[in-house]
């Protein structure tokens, strides 16, 4: 049997007391825990000066999120690209707008503080004043479809390709598509590993890569496998999309009912 793996440096432990108890979930977190060993043996270096890992200072958070709401197979994956920094950087949360968390999802938990932290973006998590206009955007569509959030993670899960956050030294948000080559291509194969396993763990039939960066990168990964998983995609929300700004809402709606999610 393989040793659970210390848990990052302040987070909670994932038990292991029952085995049968939500058994789905702490495999899941497993694999994450691995991944963060494998994320850790990477280097970067200039444009980025700051990274930030909610996956360690904010695990119990997403611990909680995990436990929650993966109990059971999934047979779509929403798939996020990393985290922003008003987001998943405050609650461990892919997509995680502080207000829905709180008050929809009812994620609770400590969180600690990144290893270095950016003036201009401290961490706070649940007390966060900012809102994440993507993550605000995303779950409320859910909420506003879902009043009670078992009704969507029943069938659904929401996960982030990559679980760190880059910034440059005055604070500009970095995506991974924005990195130097090098750098890039060693994150993402990380990256794209723990995407497979996560389908493979979940059982998923669908991905919806949420902006077409993700959505690329799904097929690439999944094909790469060997795993035969519908790829999708999804208009992005963020506020720097302009097409977003105009209506996101009722592009997606509209998205999901061409791919018959909607009935979910």
């Amino acid at each position: 049997m393989m040793e659970w793996p210390a848990a990052p440096l302040g987070a909670a432990p994932v038990d292991q007391a029952d085995p049968q108890m939500d058994a789905l979930a702490s495999r899941f977190l497993q694999a994450e825990l691995e991944q963060n060993v494998r994320l850790r043996e990477l280097s970067f270096s200039h444009p980025i000066y700051y990274v930030y890992r909610p996956l360690e200072y904010a695990w119990e958070l997403h611990e909680d999120y995990v436990r929650r709401y993966c109990q059971s197979p999934k047979e779509v994956l929403f798939l996020g690209m990393n985290p922003g920094p008003f987001g998943m950087a405050q609650t461990g949360v892919p997509f995680g707008e502080v207000r829905h968390v709180r008050e929809w999802l009812q994620v609770c938990g400590q969180v600690s503080k990144p290893e270095q932290e950016h003036p201009k973006r401290p961490v706070l998590g649940l007390e966060c004043p900012r809102t994440e206009v993507s993550g605000a955007r995303f779950w409320g569509l859910f909420r506003s479809l879902c009043p009670d959030p078992e009704a969507f993670f029943c069938r659904c899960f929401v996960h982030n390709h990559c679980p760190l956050l880059f910034m440059t030294q005055s604070g500009k948000n970095l995506t991974p598509a924005d990195l130097p080559a090098a750098q890039r291509e060693h994150l993402l194969q990380v990256c794209d590993d723990g995407l497979a396993q996560a389908v493979r763990l979940l059982g998923v039939t669908m991905v919806i890569g949420v902006g077409r960066f993700t959505e690329q990168r799904a097929r690439k990964a999944l094909a790469s496998a060997g795993l035969q998983v519908r790829v999708e995609g999804l208009m992005h929300p963020s506020p720097r999309n302009p097409q977003a700004n105009k209506g996101w809402e009722a592009v997606a709606k509209a998205r999901l009912e061409e791919l018959r999610i909607l009935p979910f």
